[in-house]
Formats: structure tokens, C-alpha cells, sequence
């Protein structure tokens, strides 16, 4: 209904005035009456002995009646239908029914509205959107391993390409985003995303069922294309979900919330809860299904869920769409000389075109036409290094800089719940049953993470609550360092921890194989096998088994990684809200598309540290690195919010300002 409308008029004030004179508990039967007793009441002494209308019920019968004058051209109906309800004998406070009706009308309709709004419609589509992504990276690792022989070739070579891919073509992604209308990127990056799993369930499918012909035929090559296939076609899938975070989580969350800052902090907490729920869950339930049913079973449902879910995230999609207008509306593209990552001196005149290439180096004279015609085949072939080249230049001149550069740096650390750490968790004598509950710990400590940093916003600002977080996570990480050094501890600086690198590279030694006369433990210890780098033999000593080894070491190292949660994640969600709120709505895309580069950049290279010193005696080592990088990353958090509070950085309860005080002009500045 319309404010404006003159039945939706009349509905609201009938209903407001029912509602006071309900809630007002005062004997009075009609409008007059409310007057009279009102005027009677004020600034006369209360008699405790007459149960008469307490200040609260004259403040809501004053707010009465100034309501009813300012309607005053349907107060002759709206007093009518008062009167009707409370003739008689009857007093307004013995319509105890009466109200509780109202009540739950009013509280029925503010559920109907947050279940049909466009945030509840955002949440529903990430949610159904993170399960299918969850469920498909957990069950494609898997699905990898059963098909090369329970190897982890695959799995290693796809992890690979998907870094490897994100790295090189963030920039080019991020591009693409700021380029073109939102709902556009959107639907495009949702329907190849969610085609791209489907296909490569469908060809794991055929796979499963007619590996032993395949392997036959070509002499292996047709199954071996089937593997570079599966594999390319998964890693679009992810470079497509890359686009869809981008879109999503660091443009429409942020046109939906509008200029509410404290909405857009609710949101970001609220999705990455959603996140955190999802990634024990989602592995879980298809977890469940491919052992209670087969492999080929759960490619059939995490294709059918895909293809679902594709349906429902689209629909959703087009109702954000419409319920929130402003997203039609996008920041036009501006010309390098008029943004603020180049420090060159901004132009009085703005050229808004839509279509002009993003921090494109040329001068600002004017539009030219025949800019068309000129373009070649070299140039267009150089405008994606040109664009990835800019975007890399542009991420470096952001205010917010040092902040995104500080959360990059957490990505280089064997201090989660990788295959990494999993491995290191095996060979110290932890069972899979015991991690999964230390998974599901690790979830609930990040979701208090989304709680603590929506309450350190409020009392403290944005900034300072990054630092607050830091603070805790390196505190936590501290216990990490400290079980290095405690008993059980594999670590031996005597052993150098290039030796097993060294062995397979320079002295021939064979690879070992996973290979196991068990095969219900080929998954538990498999991982364990690779980075020890040799396979126990049934009959070793005992006390080498990893039974016998003192979980001192691998408690304190677990307490450690699980606390800092808390701190991890306030800290990310502190760093993604000012990349939301400092960067340029025209550079949303390009700019948290370098983010992400810069993201898997640190990553890949705690997976080369890794395989460069696989074996266990060396992991204590590696434990210290992973401290050191995030200690650095927070050095640079600090250095950016001194940069941003100065003498105030330690002072809290008063407002963040901007971190780019030189910023661009409000037209080109994202308003949150």
C-alpha cells in the first residue's frame, strides 16, 4: 500500500488510533472523553488509591491526539469507527483481546515484511548459493581422489589451476563487474556457474560408470581428456562463483544497505554466519550421501541440486532487482584523471559514459567518437594485460591499501583447517572423529567472530575494531608458536627441512605410493603418508605409532587455531566493510577482484612452503612462518589505521572518518 492512497489512508489512521487508545489502558469510550481525561490529568498529582493513566498512558494519549489533528480530514470516520468499538459500558483498557489481536496482527505483518524484503531475499539466495559451492568443493576433491587411484595428483593439480586462475584473471573479473549492469553480472555469472557444475557432474557420471572402457580406449588418452576436462570445466565454475562474490557481497550488500552503516555491518556479519553454517553442513549432507550411497549418486544430486538451486537463486535475484530500484542505477565509469588512485589532479568537468574503459591512461578533453575506428587487433589484444596491469596499479593507490594487503597476508599460514594441517593432525594421533568435532568448534568460534565484530563497530568504530580483532588473533596464535616447542612436537631442527625435497629431486628416490592393505584407511592416513613422505609398515615400533605420541604439542597448537577465530574473522569482516565503504562504486568490481588475487597469491605460496618442507619435523618450523606473516599482516592493519585515526587511534566512541579525506567528489564516492 501507498501512503498517498486514500484507502491506505484511512486504513492506517483507523488502526494507529484503535492501537493507542488500546494501549493507552485508560477508562475513556470515545475520542472526547480521551481529550477530557488527558487535559484533567496533566500536571495533576497522582492519586496512588485511583487507578487512573500513568505518565506513560497521558504521553500516549497526548501522541493520540496530536495524531488525529494531523489527519484531521478522516477523523470524523476514524472517530466512528473508535466509537463503535468501545460503546457502551465498556472500557477501553478491559479489551484485552482486543489488543492482543493488534499485537499480533503487528507483529505477523513485520515478519511478512522481513520474509518478502530484499535483504531476507539476498540472505535466502547466498545461503542456497554457498551450500551448492560447498558441497561441490568438498565432493569434486573426493570424486578426484576415487578416479586417479586415490592419488592426489588430481586434487593437487586442480587446486593448482583454480589459484593459479584467480591470480591471473581477478583483475580481468573484477573488470568485468564494473562494466556491466548489475543484474546482468549477476543472472551470466549465476547460469555459468551453476551449467558449469552440472556439466562436470554429469561427465564424472560417465566417468564412474565406464572407467574401465575409457581407460581401454586411445591407450588411456579419451580418460585422461576427461580428467583436463572435469578439471577446466570446474575451475570456470569457480571462476564464475569469484564473480558472483564480487557482485554480490561487495556491491548489491552494500546499494541494499544503503547509507546505513550499521545495516551494512549487520549484513556482512549476517553472510558470513551464513558462510560458516554452511561449510560444516553442506559436506556433511553430501558427505552422507556418497557413503550411504556411491560417488556416482552424489554427482547425480549435486547436479540436480545445482540445477534446482540455479532456478530459485535466479527468481531471487530478479526480486532483489525490483524491491531495491537504486541497483538499476550504477556509477558511471570516470576517466583516470579523475580518480584519486593516480594522485592526479582531478578535472572540473565529469564524462559519465557508461561504456569508457576503466583507469584507461589518456587525456581529458573531451569524448572522441572515432576512438571506435581506431581501435586494432594489437590493441585489442593488449587491453586484457592493459586492464590487469591498472587494476594492480589502482589496488595499490587505495586509501585502503595497507588494510586489504594486512588481510592478504593472514592467507599465508598452515594455521587452519586445511588438508594440511588435517595431515600434520593424523600423523600426531587425532582421529577424523575428533577433527570433525574440532571443525565444528572452529565454526562456532567464527560465528561469535561475526557477533563480536557487529558489537566492537558500536562501541569502538570500524577501524579500531580491525585492530582490536588483530590483537586478538595474534594473542591466540601466540599458543600456536608456544606448542612448537612442547612435548610431543615432532619438530627437530636437526633435520634440515628441505631433506625429503631434496631426496626425491637429487637422489632419485621413488615416490612413495598410497597403496594400503586397508582400504577403509586409505582416506585416513593417506594424507599423513605424503607428508611424512613414507609409509609406516603395519609391524613398526610401537612407539613410533602416532598413538603413542603426546598430545600436549597438538592440544595447545588446536585451543590456539580454534580462539583465533574469533579474532580471524572480526578481522575480515572489518576489512571487507571498509573496501565496501572507501573504494569508488566504479571500481567495486576491479578493485576486490585484485583483492582476491592477492588473496590466493599468499595461499599458493603456503601451499609451495608446504611442498618444499612436507615432512612433520618441519611443520613446527612452518607453524613459526605462519605467525610471522600474520604478525606482519596486522603491522600493516596498524599502519593503516594510524594513517586513518592518527592521535586518536586509541581513543574510542567517536566516529571513524573517512580513510581518504582527499577522496573523490561525492559523485564518484560510494555512499554507505
Amino acid at each position: 500500500m501507498h501512503v498517498g492512497d486514500e484507502e491506505s489512508r484511512r486504513f492506517y489512521s483507523s488502526y494507529w488510533t484503535i492501537q493507542f487508545l488500546a494501549i493507552a489502558g485508560c477508562e475513556c469510550v470515545s475520542y472526547s472523553d480521551a481529550e477530557d481525561k488527558a487535559e484533567e490529568t496533566e500536571g495533576a498529582p497522582i492519586n496512588e488509591d485511583e487507578p487512573v493513566a500513568d505518565t506513560g498512558d497521558i504521553w500516549q494519549l497526548e501522541a493520540l491526539i496530536n495524531f488525529s489533528d494531523e489527519i484531521e480530514e478522516d477523523a470524523d470516520d476514524d472517530r466512528e469507527a473508535v466509537e463503535q468499538v468501545v460503546q457502551g459500558d465498556f472500557a477501553v483498557s478491559s479489551l484485552g483481546g482486543f489488543q492482543d489481536h493488534l499485537f499480533l496482527i503487528s507483529h505477523l505483518g513485520s515478519v511478512i515484511a522481513y520474509f518478502t524484503s530484499a535483504k531476507f531475499l539476498l540472505y535466502l539466495g547466498h545461503a542456497l548459493s554457498t551450500w551448492g559451492d560447498r558441497m561441490w568443493h568438498f565432493a569434486v576433491s573426493v570424486f578426484l581422489v576415487e578416479l586417479y587411484g586415490n592419488s592426489l595428483l588430481l586434487t593437487a593439480v586442480y587446486g593448482l589451476v583454480v589459484a593459479g586462475s584467480v591470480l591471473l584473471l581477478g583483475a580481468l573479473i573484477g573488470d568485468w563487474v564494473d562494466k556491466n549492469s548489475r543484474l546482468k553480472v549477476a543472472q551470466t555469472s549465476l547460469v555459468v556457474q551453476n551449467s558449469s557444475v552440472i556439466l562436470c557432474g554429469v561427465i564424472l557420471m560417465i566417468i564412474f560408470s565406464f572407467k574401465t572402457q575409457l581407460l581401454t580406449l586411445y591407450h588411456g588418452w579419451l580418460l585422461t581428456l576427461c580428467y583436463i576436462l572435469v578439471i577446466t570445466i570446474a575451475n570456470i565454475a569457480n571462476l564464475a562463483s569469484t564473480a558472483t562474490a564480487i557482485t554480490i557481497q561487495r556491491d548489491w550488500i552494500v546499494v541494499v544497505a544503503g547509507e546505513d552503516r550499521s545495516k551494512l555491518a549487520d549484513m556482512n556479519a549476517t553472510i558470513r554466519r551464513i558462510d560458516q553454517l554452511t561449510n560444516i553442513l553442506a559436506p556433511m549432507a553430501v558427505g552422507q550421501i556418497m557413503t550411504f550411497g556411491s560417488p556416482m549418486i552424489g554427482c547425480g544430486f549435486i547436479s540436480g541440486w545445482n540445477l534446482m538451486s540455479m532456478c530459485v537463486e535466479y527468481l531471487l535475484l530478479w526480486k532483489v532487482y525490483q524491491k531495491t530500484p537504486t541497483l538499476a542505477h550504477k556509477s558511471a565509469k570516470v576517466e583516470a584523471s579523475e580518480l584519486k588512485q593516480l594522485n592526479v589532479k582531478k578535472e572540473s568537468d565529469m564524462k559519465p559514459t557508461e561504456g569508457v574503459q576503466l583507469i584507461i591512461e589518456k587525456d581529458v578533453t573531451g569524448f572522441e567518437p572515432q576512438q571506435e575506428k581506431e581501435v586494432g587487433c594489437a590493441t585489442r589484444i593488449a587491453e586484457p594485460f592493459i586492464t590487469f596491469r591498472d587494476g594492480w596499479v589502482a589496488y595499490y593507490n587505495q586509501p585502503v591499501f595497507l588494510a586489504g594487503m594486512g588481510l592478504a597476508f593472514l592467507y599465508m599460514t598452515v594455521l587452519g583447517f586445511d588438508c594440511i594441517t588435517t595431515g600434520y593432525a593424523y600423523t600426531q594421533g587425532l582421529s577424523g572423529s575428533v577433527l570433525s568435532l574440532l571443525m565444528g568448534a572452529s565454526a562456532v568460534t567464527g560465528i561469535m567472530g561475526t557477533v563480536a565484530f557487529t558489537w566492537l563497530r558500536r562501541k569502538c568504530g570500524l577501524i579500531r575494531t580491525g585492530l582490536i580483532s588483530g590483537v586478538a588473533q595474534f594473542a591466540c596464535l601466540i599458543l600456536c608458536a608456544i606448542s612448537v616447542f612442547m612435548p610431543g612436537s615432532p619438530m627437530d631442527l636437526t633435520v634440515s627441512p628441505f631433506a625429503d625435497i631434496n631426496a626425491r629431486l637429487f637422489e632419485n628416490e621413488p615416490l612413495p605410493t598410497i597403496a594400503s592393505p586397508e582400504p577403509e584407511m586409505i582416506f585416513a592416513t593417506g594424507m599423513p603418508n605424503l607428508l611424512n613422505g613414507s609409509i609406516a609398515p603395519a609391524n613398526s615400533d610401537p612407539e613410533m605409532s602416532p598413538e603413542s605420541v603426546p598430545l600436549i604439542s597438538v592440544s595447545l597448537l588446536f585451543t590456539g587455531v580454534i580462539a583465533a577465530r574469533v579474532g580471524l574473522w572480526s578481522f575480515d569482516l572489518t576489512v571487507t566493510q571498509l573496501l565496501q565503504e572507501n573504494v569508488i562504486e566504479s571500481e567495486r568490481g576491479i578493485i576486490n577482484g585484485v583483492q582476491n588475487s592477492m588473496n590466493y597469491l599468499l595461499d599458493l605460496l603456503h601451499f609451495i612452503m608446504v611442498i618444499l618442507a612436507p615432512n612433520p619435523e618441519a611443520f613446527g618450523l612452518l607453524v613459526l612462518i605462519s605467525v610471522s606473516f600474520v604478525a606482519m599482516g596486522h603491522i600493516m592493519y596498524f599502519r593503516f589505521a594510524q594513517k586513518s585515526l592518527g592521535k586518536q587511534l586509541f581513543v574510542c566512541h567517536t566516529p571513524d572518518p573517512k580513510a581518504a579525506p582527499d577522496s573523490s567528489p561525492p559523485g564518484n564516492t560510494s555512499t554507505v
